[in-house]
């Protein structure tokens, strides 16, 4: 009988299993790292020493293989892994990949967790903690990294308050950003005197100040939700000062719930404390004045304003906090905390503050459509993952129909009662005895289980003999029961004392077989409710149902696009707030194909005029322009709607050749390399689209996302017959951040980190237009529009291809970015920037700036906004720089008018 596994080895092989459902876990699976970091941790030098493998003789710190973390292809992908340090597991002294607060996976602190509890009453003793030259080092690398951090906040609110309009808000809404900074600092202030007081309250700690600042800490939380939130909201309130309030309570909104003090556990979710101080601005005498000049002042635009109440400004927290709730559920693990408040707040602003077509287009996708889909179809979804969560041996199996068919003499005379008859075999051949008396090693338990047996020994009635000396040996050695496994005989002396046929099995010394856990002593994972609850199902009707739930959700799908009802159908609310009252299949049709002269007798021929809006004729429109430039002039004589016709034909080769590339690229380069195709792709078809005609450009990534949103909601969903293609189409591509959550980040990602400097800049430039186009031509442009296809089409791009190959040296605070790598990010931002603001000039469009800088000074403001940029792209850590570097970019060239 082979020996049983030692503790400390059986402890080893639990590190090397890894669970097939990793975001499915059950609580009690799951180990919570707050379980584990309740221990006093040793020195990071000693817990090397005691971690580490015999065959790992030194660190493995790989080269950079992107400027930014979240495409480096080698990383563990954020899943409970094994150690092994030949598959691109990153140095121990080094952050893991996209998340805000690095800590080991759960298999390796429940390791760390044994073998640290093992001399914990030495280290209480000790009565401190021993620090290594190493572990100081690396606190001070992460402090001077969060410190830079800090300073680039500081820097983009200095920048922001230097810019000349924005000094004139600030003077007007001083008292309403001075309560949002007095409540900030006054949480962070107090809260190390709070974990004073509860150390010595509820503790008795070994320092006069028992504080400490893990190395592994991450600000980002607390920075960069609020802090974005009010920069990017000056910069807009120049033009509406009603967009400035809502975003100051929501600064307060977004800030991290372990700050606030709490006052009752029975929802931690909703603190009336935190309600409280972020109604502190809306409290403040004059506020109500100044939202009603703001109202009066926004009325000159072409378009109604939006400017909250402030009723609706005291409703912010819930709805902020229920947003983040419903968000978290949808993404879970695929969104970082800062990541979840900045899309919460970025959606609310839409939902409140949105008065171009542009916007409220987006707005009725994203909030009218996608929550018809959430309220229609969650339970179908959820049915759906469950049902593909069900392996298919555990499905119930049909009856064989490989039966021969029923005769006249099979009827008459069956072959089993004639084997029975002649050989003396079972009637029932599920009865056999050899059949029952193997149990299996995985569900049994106990010592027997981890020997080979033979068939169980039974119980006998002898003829004229006594059977006691059987059951003699029996009890006497109920572990060592010698059989013969080559025939199902029993190997006895009984003399010649015959044995009888009819028998029975004894089942006294048998191992239980065990349903809870495995033979080595580990409790078996078990299956939830809810795909339990499928196992009653045969493979046919699993299919069927899939098929079921599929067509189920494609009709709500349809329903949410199309159906005719208010605050339920996308078509209807685009009609109704965004058109004019103009059907959108019409308008869209009369958009695109308006200026064509075919078109155009079809539609009057036919007398479809109410239904296709027509523009007017090119020659029509030339005096709403005045002065223009050479390529606006060149759109009318083609005619606006011909323009849109000849951008999408653009777009489609751009498109196939950038596919086309990636596909014969994948035999020979990495995935890093591949994906980065897509980043030229985004360049070669905005930074030219975008002057061109920016509505229809921000119309078009509008329409892009939404889909993007539609498909990857249909791919998780794992419903037939789109999940599968789907999957399988991304899984060449898809990163590390892709796979630490139900949804794959990464395109979604980078189409928003090239729109979003778009939609700011829309929202805050004059809009023009006639008839139904009204809003929908802008007269003016501005370099901002195409910072972030510059940032993360360019600037990404050249990071990752650089520092992979030729990055050597890396920042002081270690990672996996690297000073070429930042360099190369610097410098193709700089040289987009430039390319940018050349194509502005030679397009012959009126600058919004106003600004005559000669071209030494505009290289100088191109080259602070190219490296703030660099730097916050390699500092950041909790959040992903496809979305957060663009918005500091955007800030950055708003406010130095570049």
């Amino acid at each position: 009988m082979p020996e049983p596994l030692d503790p400390s080895e059986h402890d080893a092989l639990r590190l090397l299993s890894r669970s097939p459902h990793p975001y499915h876990r059950q609580h009690s699976e799951l180990l919570d790292p707050s379980d584990h970091l309740t221990y006093k941790l040793y020195p990071r030098d000693r817990l090397d020493s005691l971690l580490r493998l015999p065959s790992a003789s030194r660190e493995v710190t790989p080269s950079s293989d992107s400027g930014t973390e979240a495409d480096d292809e080698h990383f563990l992908k954020g899943l409970p892994a094994p150690r092994r340090l030949r598959k691109g597991l990153r140095g121990r002294n080094e952050a893991l990949s996209g998340t805000s607060t690095p800590i080991p996976s759960p298999a390796l602190l429940e390791e760390e967790g044994r073998r640290l509890s093992i001399n914990l009453k030495k280290e209480s003793l000790q009565g401190n903690r021993l620090q290594s030259t190493a572990d100081r080092i690396r606190r001070r690398k992460e402090i001077i990294r969060r410190s830079t951090e800090l300073l680039i906040i500081g820097f983009l609110g200095v920048v922001v308050c230097t810019n000349t309009p924005v000094q004139q808000i600030l003077c007007r809404w001083n008292q309403e950003l001075y309560a949002w900074i007095g409540v900030t600092v006054s949480l962070v202030l107090l809260y190390p005197l709070r974990l004073v007081i509860w150390a010595y309250w509820h503790r008795t700690p070994s320092r006069m100040i028992p504080l400490s600042v893990p190395s592994s800490f991450d600000p980002a939380p607390l920075l960069y939700p609020p802090a974005i939130t009010i920069l990017v909201s000056l910069l807009l309130s120049v033009d509406n000062e009603g967009v400035l309030l809502p975003n100051i309570v929501l600064a307060i909104c977004s800030l991290p719930t372990s700050l606030i003090p709490t006052i009752s556990s029975i929802d931690p979710g909703y603190d009336p404390l935190h309600w409280v101080l972020s109604c502190t601005p809306l409290l403040l005498r004059g506020t109500i004045r100044k939202l009603g000049v703001a109202w009066v002042d926004a009325g000159g635009a072409g378009f109604s304003p939006k400017v909250i109440s402030l009723e609706t400004a005291t409703l912010l927290y819930p709805l902020h906090r229920n947003l983040c709730l419903v968000l978290h559920t949808l993404t879970t693990t695929s969104l970082l905390t800062a990541e979840l408040q900045l899309l919460s707040v970025s959606l609310i602003d839409l939902l409140l503050l949105s008065s171009s077509p542009q916007a409220v287009i987006l707005k009725s996708m994203l909030w009218v459509g996608g929550l018809d889909i959430l309220v229609s179809c969650t339970q179908a979804i959820k049915w759906g993952i469950a049902l593909a969560r069900v392996p298919k041996w555990r499905f119930k199996r049909t009856a064989s129909s490989s039966k021969p068919a029923s005769t006249l003499f099979s009827s008459i005379m069956s072959w089993r009662r004639v084997r029975h008859d002649l050989f003396h075999a079972p009637v029932d051949s599920s009865s056999c005895s050899s059949c029952e008396a193997f149990d299996d090693l995985e569900d049994s338990d106990g010592l027997g289980s981890l020997s080979p047996r033979g068939p169980i020994r039974v119980r006998t009635m002898l003829d004229g003999g006594d059977s006691t000396g059987i059951e003699r040996n029996l009890v006497a050695a109920p572990g060592h029961i010698a059989y013969k496994t080559s025939s199902n005989a029993v190997d006895v002396k009984l003399g010649s004392t015959p044995l009888r046929r009819h028998t029975l099995p004894g089942v006294d010394n048998v191992p239980r077989r065990s349903h809870t856990h495995t033979p080595s002593g580990r409790k078996k994972r078990t299956a939830s409710h809810s795909v339990r609850a499928f196992f009653s199902l045969t493979q046919e009707q699993a299919v069927f149902r899939k098929w079921i739930y599929a067509i189920y959700v494609y009709i709500c799908i349809i329903g949410a696009i199309f159906l005719p009802l208010p605050f339920v159908g996308i078509k209807k609310a685009v009609a109704d707030e965004a058109l004019y009252g103009h059907e959108p299949v019409g308008w869209a049709l009369g958009y695109l194909f308006g200026d064509l002269p075919q078109f155009r007798w079809e539609v009057v021929s036919r007398n479809l005029e109410r239904w296709i809006c027509l523009p007017p004729r090119p020659e029509a429109g030339v005096e709403s322009f005045g002065s223009m430039g050479w390529v606006d002039g060149l759109r009318l004589h083609i005619g606006l709607a011909n323009t849109r016709l000849v951008l999408s034909a653009y777009f489609v080769p751009v498109i196939s050749i950038g596919l086309i590339v990636v596909f014969r690229l994948s035999p020979i380069y990495e995935v890093d390399t591949r994906r980065k195709v897509f980043h030229f792709m985004m360049v070669a078809m905005f930074l030219p689209a975008t002057y061109i005609d920016p509505a229809f450009a921000a119309l078009a990534v509008s329409i892009v996302l939404a889909l993007f949103l539609l498909l990857d909601l249909l791919r998780a969903s794992q419903l037939p017959p789109l999940s599968k293609p789907l999957a399988s189409f991304l899984a060449p591509y898809v990163d590390g951040r892709d796979l630490r959550g139900p949804v794959v980040i990464s395109h979604i990602f980078l189409l928003i980190g090239c729109a979003i400097p778009l939609w700011l800049s829309l929202g805050s430039l004059p809009r023009t237009g006639d008839g139904y186009l009204e809003g929908w031509e802008v007269p003016t442009r501005e370099v901002s529009m195409v910072s972030g296809v510059v940032c993360v089409g360019l600037g990404d791009a050249a990071a990752s291809l650089i520092g992979r190959r030729w990055g050597r040296r890396k920042w002081l605070w270690g990672g996996g970015k690297s000073l070429e790598g930042s360099v190369a990010f610097a410098a193709a931002v700089f040289l987009g920037l430039t390319a940018a603001r050349l194509w502005l000039h030679m397009g012959g469009w009126p600058s919004t700036t106003g600004h005559s800088d000669a071209w030494g000074i505009v290289a100088l403001k191109m080259g602070i906004c190219a490296t703030t940029a660099s730097l916050t792209e390699a500092v950041l850590t909790g959040g992903n720089d496809n979305v957060i570097v663009p918005v500091v970019l955007w800030t950055c060239v708003k406010s130095l008018g570049v």
